[in-house]
This record gives C-alpha cells, structure tokens and sequence, in this order.
C-alpha cells in the first residue's frame, strides 16, 4: 500500500567490528539506579524495586569513534545535563523473566548518554506529570557502537566515566548499580515484552550536571567503545 509520506531513515546503532547494524525498537530507561545519584537528585539509597521511563527510537544519536558526534542544543532548555550509562541491548523476545534467565534476552552492550532538560524533568516532577518533556527530544540518546555479549561477555562490574572539556564529572563503577542487569531485566520483564531492538540504559553514577553548547563530551565504559560528543548551537 502506497505511503503518504516518503518514508525516513529506521533508527539504528552500528554494531562494533562489523558492517551490521542494530535497528533500534524502544528505548527503556532506569531511574536513579546508582545511590549516589539517586541522593544527589533528592532521593534515598533505598533498595526500592527500579522504575523507568522512555525515550523515543529516534532520540538514537549513533557515533563511532574515533569520530565525534555532534548533538544539537535542544528546544525549550537552560540546563541540559548529561548522564553517562551502560547500554543493554535486547536480541530475543522475552517476558516475565526470572534474574537467573534475564541475560538470554541480551545481544550486547554499549556506551550511551541519557541527555536530559533537567529544568523541564523537575518542573514536571513537581507538578507530578510524566517526564516526557525533560527526557524525550532529538537526539537525547547518544550511543557508542554496540559490542556482541558473545565477544565481551556480560558486564558486572568496570569503570564508568564522563569527562567534560577534559574534567573528570562522572566516575563509578558497574558494580555500584543498586539492581544489576539481571535484575533490572526481570523487572522491566514484568511490565514489557522485551523484544529484539530494544535499548536499555540501566541508570548512571554521581556527578550529573549541565553543559553549555561548545563543551565537548567523553564518556567511556571499560571493555567497550568510548562516545565523544560536542553539543552544537
């Protein structure tokens, strides 16, 4: 059946030592999943179960070192922040999964940025609406390539880092995540049927604050492919 509208690029993420690429379903998002930051955005380091937002596939913003991306400043912001996290990537359907199976579901990992109009976020936390306008927008998913788990194997721990114009923001460690990937798995599993494509980003450690157009963005987690970014005008 003919197309009203010419039809645009499917959201994708290069998958890393290959020509393949990883086409892009829905992206999940872990809120506050390190107790640090979960303290620093006014909360508690309470073991409460995970929730989770979402972003839209084309928020996807691909690059692959050693290039630099480049994200545009969005609409409707004074302060945009960054948040460096360990991307899930899902390669097999599955729900209500139990945390000892969760892994099977999973293609691989990545580096990515959970870019956020903190400012929008917290007008709308306060007047307790949903937090589409503060997460959701062009290009507020950076991602570094996707690595296969068969390759890196299933990360559990390693350094997490974000610098901006060369100064350290952002440093943990995989392992302080308060729920694991298995875990955070079984719960989304709960309430969604994981499905080939999908993203998770599974929350990140302390030190989130804003950026200005002009500061550069390097992110890295250790095993995987580090993501550089500019934040254009």
């Amino acid at each position: 059946m003919p197309s009203v509208l010419p039809p645009w690029p499917s959201p994708a993420v290069p998958v890393a030592g290959s020509d393949d690429t990883f086409p892009v379903r829905h992206i999940y998002c872990v809120g506050r999943n390190y107790a640090e930051h979960a303290k620093e955005m006014g909360g508690d380091a309470v073991r409460e179960p995970p929730f989770f937002f979402t972003k839209p596939a084309d928020a996807v913003l691909p690059v692959v070192p050693p290039a630099l991306g480049h994200m545009r400043y969005p609409l409707g912001t004074q302060d945009l922040q960054h948040e460096v996290e360990l991307v899930v990537a899902i390669g097999r359907a599955g729900a209500q999964l139990d945390p000892e199976h969760a892994l099977e579901v999973v293609y691989g990992y990545a580096t990515g940025l959970d870019m956020t109009r903190r400012d929008l976020q917290i007008a709308m936390r306060e007047k307790k609406r949903p937090w589409d306008l503060g997460k959701s927008f062009a290009q507020a998913a950076p991602i570094a390539p996707i690595h296969r788990a068969a390759e890196v194997g299933h990360l559990e721990r390693g350094a997490i880092r974000l610098s901006v114009n060369g100064a350290l923001r952002q440093q943990g460690d995989l392992e302080d995540m308060i729920w694991d990937v298995p875990h955070t798995l079984s719960f989304l599993s709960q309430y969604y049927e994981l499905l080939p494509g999908d993203l998770v980003f599974t929350g990140t450690p302390a030190g989130v604050s804003a950026v200005v157009a002009g500061d550069r963005l390097d992110g890295s987690i250790e095993g995987l492919s580090p993501l550089s970014i500019v934040v254009d005008p």
